[in-house]
């Protein structure tokens, strides 16, 4: 299964790369995904991952085929070949 992931603003410099093909060997979810991203990005973890949640919803939107995770299966939602999963960072101010 290929799938490609793109990284939007900070999260393009903290991935070092604004895209990435990666061949899954089994099916994913989202979740699943975020995961091996971050064990092998370990820059990336500390830009998307809320430490007090250990989730990145707080710090991304997260698009599959251009849909927000929210409204699929939230990080449940499994990819199939061919997606698209777009990381685009929100910014917080105050």
């Amino acid at each position: 299964m290929a799938v490609t992931v793109k990284f939007l603003g900070s999260l393009r410099h903290a991935a070092r790369v604004p895209e990435l093909a990666l061949d899954c060997k089994k099916r994913l979810s989202i979740g699943e995904l975020v995961n091996e991203l971050t064990s092998e990005l370990p820059e990336l973890k500390r830009s998307l991952i809320d430490q007090q949640l250990e989730d990145p919803r707080p710090n991304a939107l997260i698009l599959v085929n251009g849909r927000e995770i929210s409204i699929l299966n939230g990080l449940e939602t499994k990819l199939k070949d061919g997606d698209e999963i777009v990381f685009v960072p929100v910014v917080h101010g105050g």
